[in-house]
């Protein structure tokens, strides 16, 4: 299969004259045309190179348009299908929509109309809040098993629920889904369930008509009919209140629902991902969150590793931040000192990444922009990290120095996920002396690369 080229496109109709118009108004635009005469031959010509654009009749004596497109967006989902017909409807342009078409455009046509519409499917303006690029940095084994299951997941339409703690990257996480989904040319669309009233949200998630209640003077539509397509992103799903939930229940299983004031029932071609920082089987058992909905949402669990758990990520995503904002600032990069990274390091940062980004962003503006070292880590660094069984075991009295000490590698240990070149920097001892005390205090030495 060659490469995607630019500006080409393949025309597709069964009637010779259709056929040879199209392909000479595109020719007069600049593009490299190719045709056929049918399903069939377009397949075939598809597959041995690749076009950003593939313009199609839908019936055709060897099959259909759509059989073309769904064979189109199966090997390249990034090019761009118009399909044409005489016999257009609502239902099947809606259908076409549904299936992956980037638009649909009922003859007779003018060749101005579908110019306008190659512009608007090719040069679409992003939104806002849709991700053109996810960078998830870092290289620690629970990210990576973390990202492996979110592209398994990626693979097919059920929904997903990201569980993390706050400042995980439960959004990220999200965004990097919808990136290597099939979905990834549509709408990425965010709502925040907890930013909103109950009256508010609904409106927000499904759209209203005007006049549906004081101050509606024009119709709206909702995040649900703007991810058409794409993906839509239920942010803190937890804080969805109770009477709201049964609706976002329905349209999870029926895939559609009525915007606020209308009877006309709305079809939802859209991949839900939800998030919550609270644990919803908790919330279930206390009866703030309706167990079917739960289920329905928990088809996919992921769970975000917190960052105490990526040690190993910590250098990385630090370096990231400093690079970052002091290239907002039009400042070179900063030097980072070995011993203030270790000093991030040790911190238990209860706010995962949120809390080092905005930790970072202090550091730049308050430094010299030449070298950060420790003297930039606050007072919440010089106090100690531990906490629970491993402190009980250092500070009771009676316990041997021995049982200390062996608590305190077998620790450092499962912090590191079993590196020993990165317990042995944290602990300030050699490689070869976390060897022999693995094998001292009888360690499975397997578990410890």
């Amino acid at each position: 299969m060659t490469q995607l080229e630019a500006k080409s496109v393949l025309v597709v109709d069964d009637e010779l004259g259709m056929r040879m118009a199209l392909a000479a108004n595109f020719q007069r635009d600049g593009w490299k045309v190719e045709t056929a005469g049918g399903a069939a031959e377009a397949i075939r010509k598809f597959s041995l190179r690749r076009f950003p654009l593939v313009v199609t009749d839908v019936r055709m004596p060897d099959g259909d348009g759509l059989h073309v497109m769904r064979s189109v967006r199966t090997s390249a989902p990034e090019t761009a299908v118009i399909l044409l017909t005489a016999f257009g409807s609502v239902p099947e342009a809606v259908d076409a929509m549904h299936l992956g078409a980037c638009d649909y455009l009922t003859k007779p046509i003018s060749f101005d109309q579908l110019r306008s519409s190659v512009k608007r499917v090719l040069h679409r303006v992003p939104q806002a809040n849709e991700p053109e690029s996810v960078e998830i940095i870092g290289a620690s084994a629970p990210l990576r098993e973390t990202l492996e299951r979110a592209r398994q997941a990626a693979r097919n339409d059920a929904d997903i629920l990201i569980e993390a703690e706050s400042g995980a990257g439960k959004e990220l996480v999200a965004r990097f889904i919808h990136q290597v989904s099939n979905r990834r040319t549509r709408a990425f669309v965010a709502v925040n369930c907890a930013a909103l009233p109950e009256h508010l949200l609904e409106s927000e998630l499904f759209g209203h008509v005007k006049g549906a209640f004081t101050g509606a003077t024009n119709a709206k539509p909702g995040k649900f009919e703007l991810a058409e397509g794409g993906t839509l992103l239920l942010d803190e799903v937890g804080e969805m209140p109770l009477a709201l939930q049964p609706k976002l229940l329905r349209v999870l299983q029926e895939r559609e629902f009525e915007r606020l004031g209308d009877t006309r029932t709305v079809r939802a071609n859209v991949r839900v991902i939800a998030t919550t920082n609270a644990p919803l089987s908790r919330m279930v058992e206390e009866g703030s969150f309706r167990a079917d909905l739960f289920y329905r949402l928990n088809v996919i669990p992921i769970s975000v590793p917190p960052l105490r758990e990526r040690l190993e990520d910590i250098s990385a995503l630090a370096e990231h931040f400093a690079a970052k904002y002091a290239a907002a600032a039009g400042q070179p990069k900063p030097t980072l000192d070995t011993q203030f990274l270790a000093g991030l390091e040790r911190h238990p940062w209860p706010g995962n990444v949120r809390e080092l980004s905005n930790f970072m962003r202090r550091v730049l503006a308050l430094g010299n922009g030449v070298v950060v070292g420790p003297e930039y880590l606050g007072a919440e660094f010089l106090a100690s990290p531990m906490s629970g069984p491993l402190q009980d075991v250092l500070v009771r009295p009676g316990v041997a120095m021995r049982d200390v000490e062996k608590r305190l590698l077998e620790t450092t240990l499962q912090a590191t996920h079993g590196n020993r070149t990165r317990a042995a920097e944290l602990l300030g001892i050699s490689v070869r002396t976390i060897r022999n005390k693995i094998r001292e205090y009888g360690l499975p030495p397997r578990r410890y690369v």
